[in-house]
């Protein structure tokens, strides 16, 4: 039995490029992955928001209404609901003005069990230092 852990860092804002929803879409896609793995073994999944990619994890986003495409907040909502580990750098929030009542740290409407954690970039680096495969976006 083998654990393979995956990290996806999100550093760029949302909207401006793909970027962000790849990575959501990856992270959340990698959750689907068991019929490639052998009896046992399994996938862990964690995505970090840092730098301006923590932008992507505000709340109330009008994406829908201003260009037409999901929110990437419904994303993180659906990242926490498939118990994916959403890291979110708080001495980027801080950058930003921006605290916990600003960004996605739930998604209780949607079911989700865990919640999105705010934490210190060392924490971020120490989740990069443990994944077998990390991609960047």
């Amino acid at each position: 039995m083998a654990t393979t852990k995956l990290g996806f860092v999100v550093q760029r804002p949302p909207y401006r490029s793909e970027n962000p929803k790849l990575a959501l879409t990856h992270a959340i896609a990698s959750q689907s992955v068991e019929v490639y793995l052998e009896d046992g073994d399994i996938v862990t999944c964690d995505i970090a928001f840092v730098g301006d990619g923590v932008l992507n994890c505000l709340k109330d986003q009008k994406a829908a209404d201003h260009y037409g495409l999901t929110s990437t907040e419904t994303q993180v909502k659906m990242a926490l609901l498939l118990d994916i580990n959403v890291l979110i750098c708080k001495e980027d929030l801080d950058r930003f003005g921006l605290s916990e009542d600003d960004i996605v740290i739930d998604a209780e409407e949607f079911g989700a069990d865990i919640e999105a954690k705010v934490v210190p970039y060392a924490e971020i680096a120490a989740m990069m230092e443990e994944s077998k495969h990390l991609l960047f976006f």
